[in-house]
């Protein structure tokens, strides 16, 4: 009877030892990943299959100077003169540089964007990217065909 015991004591005992040998502790995060330094947004990106693509972006940079008083909260502040490429396919589409109130605008054609017959529903995937304070960032939109 003292024997079964033992024996089940030592088991539990084993099986204990192997949960604890088993924990690892992990690293916070597999991918790392920056905060952009900058507010993409992106407007425009439904459009009519016989009317241009006119997507217009605002670039702004976060100010955080007043969050915490409540009746300031967090601004921002446009971006100008900052250059942005405008990416089709990891290919350069557009090269533009934002105005003084932080915006570009992409004028294009559906052929443009490699669309030659843009029937309802037929999309592509754009990104704008750039570079603020010595951060790289990127913004990827959908535009399609309504």
């Amino acid at each position: 009877m003292k024997i079964n015991a033992i024996n089940k004591l030592f088991a539990v005992l084993f099986g204990f030892s192997f949960f604890l040998m088993s924990c690892e502790k992990e690293d916070e995060l597999v991918v790392d990943r920056v905060v952009s330094p900058v507010l993409v947004t992106v407007t425009g990106n439904s459009f009519l299959a016989t009317e241009p693509v006119m997507v217009t972006t605002t670039i702004a940079e976060l100010n955080k100077s007043g969050i915490l008083d409540h009746s300031v909260g967090i601004d921002t502040l446009p971006v100008s003169n900052l250059p942005i490429k405008v990416l089709l396919n990891n290919n350069t589409l557009a090269e533009l540089t934002t105005d003084a109130a932080g915006t570009v605008t992409l004028n294009k054609t559906w052929a443009d964007l490699g669309i030659t017959a843009p029937a309802v529903g037929n999309s592509v995937v754009l990104e704008w990217s750039g570079n603020y304070k010595g951060q790289a960032f990127t913004k990827t939109g959908r535009v399609q065909v309504k």
